[in-house]
Formats: C-alpha cells, sequence, structure tokens
C-alpha cells in the first residue's frame, strides 16, 4: 500500500476528528453567567447524543451484529451490548469519587453558597464523563473513516465530511460543561480537542493492531456499548443539569435543536 494513500487517509480521519475542537471554541464566545445559554447547551448536548445513539449507532451496531452472528441472536447481542453499556457507565459513575483537583480547591473553597460548589464540581464530571463517551465513540468511527478512505478514496471524503460535521455538536457537548464549571476557556477546547484526537487514535491502532481481530462482530458490540453509555450520560447528567440551570422549556428547546442539527448532518450524506 502506498505511503500516500496512508497519509491521506489518516489526514482525513484527523480533521474529521479534530473537528470537535470547533464545537469546544464555543466556549470562547460565551458570558460566564448566562445560565439560560447553559442550560440550552447541555440540552442541545444530549439531544445530540441521544437522537445519534438511537438513529444512528444503534442501527449500525444491530446490522454489524446481525450480518455476523444471524437475526435473532445478532439482535439479542445489540441489546445486550447496550444495556452493558448502560450498566458499564453506571457503575463508574458510582466508584469514582467526587471530583477534586488541587488546583481548583481554592476556588470552590472561596465560594459563598455551597451549592454552587456542588454544582460546580458536578459539571465538571459531567464535561469529564461525556469527553470519555465521545472518545470512546470517535474510536471505531476513525478506524471506519480511515479504511474507507483506503479502499475508496471519493466514498472516505464524504464519510468524513459527514464525520466532522456531527462532531462539531459533539465538542459543544464536552466543551460547555467543563467552561462553566471551571471559567477556562482553554480547558475546554483542550478537552473537545482531546475527545476528538481518538478517531485518528482509533485509524493508527485499529490499522496496526486491531484489524485481525477487530471483525464486525467485535466493532457491532462496541457501537452498541457507546450508544448506551452516550444516553445514560444525556438522561443522568446532561438533562438534570440543565435543568438546574434554567427553565424546563429552555431545555427541550435545547434537546429538539441538538436532535435537528445531528438530523441533517446525517441525512446530509445518505
Amino acid at each position: 500500500m502506498e505511503a500516500s494513500t496512508l497519509l491521506f487517509a489518516f489526514s482525513l480521519t484527523l480533521l474529521a476528528g479534530l473537528s470537535t475542537g470547533i464545537g469546544g471554541l464555543l466556549a470562547f464566545f460565551t458570558k460566564k453567567t448566562n445560565t439560560k445559554f447553559l442550560s440550552l447547551a447541555l440540552g442541545f448536548s444530549a439531544g445530540v447524543m441521544i437522537y445519534v445513539s438511537f438513529v444512528d449507532i444503534f442501527p449500525l451496531a444491530n446490522k454489524a451484529l446481525v450480518e455476523g452472528l444471524g437475526l435473532i441472536p445478532g439482535s439479542w447481542a445489540t441489546v445486550a451490548a447496550f444495556f452493558a453499556g448502560m450498566i458499564l457507565i453506571a457503575v463508574i459513575d458510582k466508584i469514582i469519587p467526587e471530583f477534586e483537583n488541587v488546583h481548583e480547591v481554592r476556588r470552590v473553597e472561596e465560594m459563598e453558597d455551597e451549592k454552587e460548589a456542588a454544582k460546580f464540581r458536578k459539571l465538571h464530571r459531567l464535561g469529564l464523563f461525556t469527553a470519555i463517551s465521545i472518545a470512546i465513540h470517535n474510536f471505531p468511527e476513525g478506524l471506519a473513516t480511515f479504511v474507507s478512505a483506503i479502499i475508496a478514496p471519493k466514498h472516505g471524503i464524504a464519510i468524513a465530511f459527514a464525520v466532522a460535521i456531527h462532531n462539531i455538536p459533539e465538542g459543544i457537548a464536552v466543551a460547555i460543561p467543563i467552561y462553566y464549571a471551571t471559567r477556562s476557556r482553554k480547558k475546554a477546547l483542550f478537552y473537545s480537542f482531546v475527545a476528538g484526537l481518538a478517531e485518528p487514535l482509533g485509524a493508527l491502532v485499529g490499522f496496526m493492531f486491531l484489524s485481525s481481530i477487530l471483525n464486525g462482530v467485535a466493532i457491532g458490540a462496541l457501537f452498541a456499548a457507546v450508544a448506551g453509555i452516550m444516553v445514560f450520560i444525556s438522561l443522568d447528567e446532561l438533562l438534570p443539569t440543565a435543568m438546574e440551570y434554567g427553565e424546563s422549556h429552555l431545555v427541550i428547546y435545547g434537546l429538539m435543536a441538538g436532535m435537528m442539527t445531528m438530523a441533517v448532518s446525517l441525512l446530509l450524506f445518505l
């Protein structure tokens, strides 16, 4: 395989992955006290994650598992992997201690209202969990983009562009809670970029080490588990936190906007 082909495929995957940073740039234009915007943005993020989980990731996982295992076993395996992902993130949420960072302790202690300090910690955890979830999702997505670009460059370009479009709201999902928790635009941008870096990392690791064992069944199970993780985070973290910062109808408007944005990004390359 020519080096130029590999470089082209990797470049496409890298650009698609780093588009999460475009969403992260939104943190540079937010107002520190705009809690209504925070509520809308968190609802938007939940809409993105719920829609893409049920409409895109879960069907892809089911298709891969049914093709590999058969209709009935594959369908059961998809559902099992989906709920396994939800259980996994629920267990992680229970065993990981509350956020405490020595560089941020002073800021928390300076807060007069303990409720505000608690919200600060919760938002930071939310941002980190969202970044982890999106990074896991982007890992196999990066491998798929990379392989497609090698096999059929034109098709790879279309896939990479579609991935880049719907990675932007995923970057927002990471950046907004991080920014409102830390008041650091740099941290918000950093974490959104890091989540996107999983995509080119998935391409490299997959091509170098996993191409022989990462078959359709394994990828399908991973995608189904990621869908479960993203739905759990949306329902357990994003939406409840959004409700704390704004009126319920604002959260629903944000949820609808996130779903519509992701729907359009997926329809562009049918």
